[in-house]
C-alpha cells in the first residue's frame, strides 16, 4: 500500500510540474509586417495574418505598419476585418522613420491598440483624387472630404481616442510625432521594439471590443513571439504596387504595344509590352490575388498559342513561361508563412515546383508539339482525292471540254481547265478537284 501511495504522489507531482508549463506555452503573440501602398493585396495579407492568429488562439496580433497610404476601399475592408477579429490587433508604426499616413492612420484608429516607435509619424489623411496633368494634387470635393472626416471621427469616438485630432488629420492634414500623439490621446504606447511594446502594453485594456469577447485585458506575461513572413506573392505585388513602378510599367507597356504594331514581324516590342502592361495594371491594385494570378496565367496561355501559330524561335514561349509561372505563384501563393493558402501550407513548396515544371512542359509542348500540328495542317493533304493534284493522266474519252481520263489505273470524269478540246491518248495534268470531277490541263505527249 505504501508503495502504491508513493507512486500516486509521484504522478501527481509530475502532473503539477507539467500543467503550468503547458498553460504558459499556449500564450502566443504573432507579429506581421505591412509595408508600402495600401491595396486590395494588402487587405488579402491582413486577412492571412488575422486568420493565422485566430486559428492558433493567439493573445494578440501585432502589425508592424509602414505606409504612405493607399486605396480607400481597401482601407475600409482592413478596418472591418480588424473590428471583426476575435484576436486583439495592435498596429505598431515601426521601424524608426516609418509612417502611418493617410489610409494607414484610418487602419491604426480602427485597431484595438496603437503603438509607435520613436522617430515615426501618424496623420496627414486628406483625401485626394490623384494628380492633375500639370503635376499638382487633385483634391477631393468637399463632399468626399466630409465623408472621410466623419469616418475617422467615428473610429476615434468608438475607441475613445482624440476626436478633434482625428478630424484635423483630414481637414488640416495634421501629422503627429509619437510624443505628440501620446499626449493628444491618439495612441497608447511608445515602444522601441516588440519586446518593449509587450512589456509596456501588458495589462492594458483594448480600446475597442474584441469580436465575441468584449473589451480584453492584454496578458503578455511569458508570451511566445512568432514572426509571420509576408508571402512571396505579397512581396511581388508590393514592389509592383509602388505608384512609380506601376505607372512606369503601364506606360512602357503601352509604348511597346504601339511600337510593335507599327513594326510588324519583329514581335519583341509587343510581347514585352503586353507583359509590362498587365504587370502595371496589376500593380495599380485593382485586382485581388486570384484575379491578378488568373490574368497572368491567361496571358501566358495566349503567348503559348501565339508561338504555335506564329513561330518566333521561342520568344512567345519564353514570354508565356514567365507569365504562366508568375501567375501561378501569385494565384496559389497568397498565404505566406503560416497564412491562408488555396491549398494546405505544407504542400505549397511542392506546388511551387509543380507550377514551374508545368510551365516548362507547356512551353515545350507549344514550342514543338503544337507547332508541328499546325505545320501538318498547313501541309498539302497526302490522302483522299486531293492527293491526285499534280498527277499525270491519259485521256480515254475526248475532253470537249468534258470527258474521261485514266489516273493511277482509275477512270475519272475530267474537265479541261481552259475549255479546250483534248483528244484521246493525250497526257493531262490534274490541277484541281471539284467533288468527283478532276480539273486538268494539257501536259504534252501522245498515246
Amino acid at each position: 500500500m505504501r508503495a502504491m501511495k508513493r507512486a500516486v504522489l509521484v504522478m501527481l507531482f509530475v502532473l503539477m510540474l507539467f500543467i503550468p508549463g503547458v498553460s504558459a506555452g499556449g500564450n502566443v503573440v504573432y507579429v506581421g509586417t505591412i509595408e508600402g501602398t495600401i491595396t486590395q493585396y494588402t487587405a488579402d495579407q491582413f486577412a492571412s495574418y488575422i486568420k493565422t492568429a485566430e486559428e492558433n488562439n493567439a493573445e494578440a496580433l501585432i502589425i508592424e505598419l509602414n505606409t504612405p497610404g493607399g486605396q480607400g476601399d481597401a482601407m475600409m475592408r482592413i478596418v472591418s476585418m480588424i473590428q471583426d477579429s476575435t484576436v486583439p490587433v495592435i498596429i505598431y508604426v515601426y521601424p524608426r522613420g516609418a509612417i502611418a499616413a493617410s489610409a494607414g492612420t484610418y487602419i491604426a484608429m480602427g485597431s484595438h491598440l496603437i503603438a509607435m516607435a520613436p522617430g515615426t509619424s501618424i496623420g496627414a489623411c486628406e483625401p485626394i483624387l490623384g494628380y492633375a496633368p500639370n503635376g499638382t494634387i487633385a483634391r477631393a470635393p468637399e463632399k468626399i472630404r466630409n465623408f472621410y472626416a466623419a469616418y475617422l471621427r467615428s473610429l476615434a469616438e468608438g475607441s475613445g481616442r482624440n476626436v478633434t485630432a482625428a478630424e484635423k488629420f483630414v481637414t488640416e492634414d495634421l501629422s503627429l510625432t509619437p510624443e505628440e500623439a501620446l499626449k493628444a490621446n491618439v495612441i497608447e504606447v511608445i515602444a522601441n521594439d516588440v519586446p518593449d511594446l509587450l512589456r509596456k502594453a501588458n495589462g492594458m485594456r483594448t480600446k475597442i471590443p474584441v469580436a465575441g469577447k468584449g473589451y480584453v485585458t492584454l496578458n503578455f506575461t511569458d508570451v511566445e513571439v512568432r514572426e509571420l513572413s509576408p508571402s512571396l506573392s505579397y512581396r511581388i505585388v508590393t514592389f509592383l504596387a509602388n505608384p512609380a513602378v506601376s505607372y512606369l510599367l503601364f506606360t512602357v507597356g503601352m509604348l511597346g504595344l504601339v511600337f510593335g504594331f507599327l513594326t510588324p514581324g519583329w514581335h519583341v516590342p509587343e510581347t514585352l509590352g503586353a507583359i509590362l502592361l498587365v504587370l502595371g495594371v496589376i500593380g495599380m491594385g485593382y485586382f485581388g490575388y486570384n484575379e491578378a494570378g488568373l490574368v497572368l496565367v491567361i496571358l501566358g496561355m495566349v503567348f503559348f498559342i501565339a508561338e504555335a501559330l506564329t513561330p518566333t524561335f521561342g520568344l512567345f514561349t519564353l514570354a508565356g513561361l514567365v507569365s504562366f509561372v508568375l501567375g501561378g505563384l501569385i494565384l496559389f501563393g497568397k498565404g505566406g508563412s503560416g497564412g491562408v493558402y488555396l491549398v494546405e501550407s505544407s504542400t505549397f513548396e511542392t506546388l511551387r515546383i509543380a507550377i514551374i515544371v508545368m510551365g516548362v512542359l507547356l512551353a515545350l509542348f507549344f514550342l514543338f508539339g503544337m507547332a508541328a500540328v499546325v505545320r501538318a495542317h498547313r501541309r498539302k493533304p497526302e490522302t483522299g482525292r486531293e492527293e491526285l493534284i499534280g498527277e499525270i493522266g491519259t485521256v480515254v474519252e475526248d475532253l470537249s471540254p468534258e470527258g474521261l481520263i485514266k489516273v493511277r489505273g482509275e477512270l475519272w470524269k475530267a474537265v479541261s481547265k481552259d475549255g479546250s478540246t483534248v483528244k484521246v491518248g493525250e497526257k493531262v495534268k490534274v490541277v484541281d478537284v471539284k467533288g468527283l470531277t478532276l480539273i486538268v490541263e494539257k501536259a504534252g505527249g501522245g498515246s
